[in-house]
């Protein structure tokens, strides 16, 4: 009973730390980015076409991405209609299931520890930044974790359940419904070298080869895409050839980036935990000799899984943060297990860690302070007085979580990690998401358009994808370039943007926080 009791406790914290972080304040700011607008916009046309199967933007298959974020934001609309924080739960979602996964199959694995895994994993920058945005990024990493974590358990357990391999190809389907081909790609990688280390490799390889579970994976993940190809012939040489295999090994999209690119993501991705996820990882390949056993077998594969996703997408020639979505669980719960035992143990952590770690909550906290300053004046130097409560409050996190650090419990420890994140994602959501909302996103510019009918054209010019796209959703109506429009039509441009001659126009207004113009526009 006793058992029983700390398990609903340590759920109900859990609960909370999901609806904070990955629920609270959705719509505090509007859609930002390019893609964010780009995905609720296809979900709303599918709603509105009823099909389950093409993604269409403006009219036309936008076959970038599989389908299931597209089916989680339909039936988010169906729930609560097509608002942009509606297009935001379903990663909210995807990440509040895998942290309960992740609790679930811990406890399985490691007894003692799921708490401290999932805890760590639901306020991982990373998470919880993704659990927060319109797009297919959570939606995949939480399939995906839960897939491993179901092999692993698989794997691990005396009498090999086989309820646990058919878990594994179900979500691994799943994320394949997410993301794509990537997904099997990688859990056959990651483990394909966990079962090189293993004495019987072939043996493991031969048995997760399960002929039921390649079943239950094709009848999860192969009626969508051979409904989709039947649908849209240009589906394959679209999606599996320039959204997986062009976008891979050549720069066509535009996102080239130098290979050490995912280095400052991740270090980004595992805050507060960043310190720890870098120690955690360098004891788990140091102790990789060590005896065998089911403690060492699972720091050998989470070792394996946190690599592989960002080697292998450092390879790429494009690449953007979310691509490494899917390894941050596993450098998280090596972070969770590498503290907890050192709890359970009374192995003290060395003083220049903690004196890290400190620092580096300081530095983020004082960063936040800066960064809406920057929001909203990026070509103005700081003045003294923002730099100097920046610094007091930098001062006050590091006083905070170096006397908590220093106390040397676990409980301590976290506790002064988690109370500067929580005040400042408060701060963020409550402070600073008009800052964000009004230069970062197209919904108060569409607020001023309103009274403009939706039936009414509107083209943009030298203007941010996030403006374009984001106009097209909160208006509903596709927004074109200035260089294709015709007839009268609004035309939104930045107001030191040359306009293109030969064209009357009238200027009727201005949007301060993003330095946009608004015309009337008479064009041939």
């Amino acid at each position: 009973m006793p058992e029983k009791t700390s398990a609903r406790r340590e759920l109900l914290v859990l609960g909370v730390f999901c609806g904070f972080f990955f629920f609270y304040g959705l719509g505090a700011f509007g859609l930002v980015g390019a893609d964010e607008p780009r995905y609720a916009q296809v979900a709303r046309e599918m709603l509105q076409r009823n099909d389950w199967v093409t993604p269409t933007l403006n009219g036309q298959p936008w076959l970038e991405k599989p389908v299931l974020y597209y089916w989680g934001a339909i039936s988010s609309y169906w729930l609560f209609g097509v608002r942009d924080w509606a297009a935001r739960v379903p990663a909210a979602v995807s990440a509040s299931l895998m942290v309960a996964g992740v609790y679930l199959l811990v406890r399985r694995l490691r007894a003692g520890y799921e708490f401290s895994g999932a805890l760590t994993a639901t306020t991982s920058a990373a998470v919880f930044g993704f659990a927060r945005g319109a797009g297919t990024d959570m939606p995949l990493a939480a399939c995906f974790t839960l897939a491993m974590l179901a092999w692993f358990a698989w794997f691990s357990g005396v009498e090999r359940e086989k309820l646990w391999l058919a878990a594994f190809y179900f979500f691994i389907a799943a994320a394949t419904l997410a993301k794509g081909p990537v997904a099997p790609g990688l859990a056959g990688i990651i483990i394909f070298l966990f079962a090189t280390t293993r004495p019987k490799r072939w043996q493991v390889l031969r048995e997760t080869l399960w002929w039921p579970g390649i079943l239950l994976f094709l009848a999860v993940a192969l009626p969508w895409y051979v409904l989709a190809q039947a649908r849209n012939p240009q589906f394959f040489q679209e999606f599996i050839v320039q959204q997986n295999l062009a976008r891979f090994s050549t720069n066509l999209y535009r996102h080239e980036q130098p290979f050490w690119y995912y280095l400052p993501v991740l270090l980004m991705g595992l805050f507060p935990w960043t310190i720890f996820a870098l120690a955690a990882f360098t004891e788990a390949v140091g102790d990789w000799r060590q005896e065998d056993s089911a403690e060492a077998a699972l720091g050998r594969f989470l070792v394996i899984w946190a690599a592989v996703p960002v080697i292998f997408f450092s390879l790429s020639q494009s690449k953007l943060p979310g691509y490494i979505l899917p390894a941050i669980p596993a450098w998280t719960l090596l972070a969770a297990i590498y503290l907890q035992h050192r709890a359970e143990h009374a192995i003290p952590l060395p003083g220049w860690m903690l004196a890290l770690h400190a620092l580096l909550l300081a530095a983020v906290s004082g960063a936040v302070m800066l960064a809406i300053r920057w929001m909203l004046h990026p070509h103005e130097p700081v003045p003294s007085n923002v730099l100097r409560t920046a610094g007091l409050v930098a001062l006050a996190v590091l006083a905070l979580a170096w006397v908590l650090a220093r106390m040397r419990g676990w409980e301590m420890l976290r506790l002064g990690t988690l109370l500067p994140l929580v005040l400042a994602a408060g701060f963020v959501l409550r402070v600073a998401a008009p800052t964000i909302d009004d230069t970062q996103s197209a919904r108060p510019l569409a607020k001023q358009l309103a009274i403009y009918p939706t039936q009414t054209p509107v083209s943009v010019l030298g203007v941010r994808r996030t403006v374009e796209y984001g106009l097209a959703f909160y208006r509903n109506q596709p927004i074109a370039q200035e260089q294709s429009a015709t007839g009268r039509h609004l035309l939104v441009a930045p107001m030191d943007w040359p306009l293109p001659p030969g064209r009357h126009r009238i200027f009727t207004g201005e949007f301060g926080p993003q330095r946009l113009g608004l015309w009337w526009v008479e064009a041939q």
